[in-house]
């Protein structure tokens, strides 16, 4: 049934189909959930992993270095183990007042493009600043930000092969620098941790590469599909205007009732109830945030709506999004910043859709500041 999906429709009828046929369907010769709670077990459950039983990994047409969202435990842990002190809370923090500046300059404007203008130049400053990539430098990933990203629709062309030997050469190039001259950035950090022989030059390129596609693509797409549920729900956008300290829950409902990603898969490493070995499983991520067992009025958008359990958004687990503290920042500064900079702001034309069963966002979305 998902083969009928597309990335300009709504896929919530289709979700519900799947629903009606129970918490685990096997349609089109895959396991399928829409469940909440089972898809929030599978994600838990160590019986569960993203390679098959033996190590090896479903074909991957992806140009990308392979990452530690590729890989299962140990490499996994690592891995992450060594990104992880980049992403804390109080690191994020120190972050704030640059990503406020940010936001501010880039709502300068009357007419603009919310996604090409504000949605998408916000976190490709933010990521790049974390990564200690020059200013110089930050066009050109944003550049490749966007063609991984258009990569998840149309599959890699030759376009795409061009960007990705130009940003691995750029990141070749940076390493090098920090290997002479370490600074107080992500990528001197990893430089570090090579040294210690904790990662290989490959491991390095995978991580820098998965923390800039993964900082960037989200987080575009949360302001993105956040913006127009907002403007699509005037009450909802009255109450946030009035009350912007809500800001945060704006974010978590946003992740909630409009997820950036919407599916991933699993694979069972043993027999797991009706699910054998070497089997995947997809969860609708997009439908378990709407499971009506677990939110009331699933399909109601509600900013003060108290979210319990958390949505999975960032997924769960051992592979939780690395990066949700600083989406979760950005998405705030930004809602935050439209709603001070821009109380009148309104669609002006039709948005596009990203054709993508993965990634649900826009392409474009045409607004004014009045």
């Amino acid at each position: 049934m998902l083969e009928q999906l597309t990335g300009h429709e709504d896929p919530h009828p289709i979700y519900e189909r799947l629903r009606a046929q129970g918490p685990l369907t096997h349609d089109g010769g895959m396991w399928l959930t829409t469940s909440h709670p089972l898809a929030s077990k599978i994600l838990r459950d160590r019986r569960f992993g993203v390679r098959f039983a033996d190590g090896s990994y479903p074909s991957n047409a992806s140009l990308l270095p392979e990452s530690f969202l590729e890989l299962d435990p140990p490499d996994h842990t690592r891995l992450r183990r060594i990104a992880t002190p980049a992403f804390s809370p109080k690191k994020i923090d120190e972050y704030r007042a640059r990503v406020e500046k940010v936001a501010d300059s880039l709502l300068d404007r009357d007419e603009f493009d919310l996604i090409a203008d504000f949605a998408a130049p916000l976190p490709i400053s933010v990521i790049s600043d974390l990564l200690g990539i020059p200013d110089s430098d930050t066009a050109e990933f944003a550049d490749y930000g966007a063609l991984v990203a258009a990569s998840f629709d149309s599959g890699v062309t030759q376009e795409m092969a061009d960007a990705n030997d130009k940003v691995l050469a750029l990141f070749d190039r940076l390493i090098a620098q920090r290997r002479r001259t370490p600074g107080d950035d992500v990528i001197s950090s990893l430089v570090a941790a090579e040294a210690e022989q904790k990662l290989t030059a490959q491991e390095m390129l995978g991580t820098l590469v998965l923390l800039l596609v993964a900082g960037f693509e989200t987080t575009v797409n949360l302001i993105g599909n956040g913006t127009r549920a907002l403007l699509d729900h005037p009450s909802q956008w009255k109450l946030f205007k009035a009350n912007p300290d809500l800001a945060p829950s704006v974010v978590e409902e946003t992740l909630r009732w409009a997820p950036p990603v919407q599916l991933t898969s699993r694979i069972a490493h043993e027999q797991v109830d009706r699910i054998g070995k070497d089997e995947m499983v997809t969860l609708l991520i997009g439908a378990a945030n709407r499971d009506p067992e677990v939110y009331p009025e699933a399909h109601k958008f509600d900013v003060m709506r108290v979210h319990k359990p958390e949505h999975l958004a960032f997924s769960s687990g051992i592979h939780y999004c690395l990066g949700a503290t600083l989406a979760r920042m950005e998405g705030d500064v930004a809602f935050r910043a439209l709603a001070r900079r821009m109380p009148e702001l309104r669609q002006t034309g039709p948005v596009t859709f990203r054709d993508s069963v993965v990634i649900r966002g826009m392409r474009s979305f045409p607004v004014s500041r009045s």
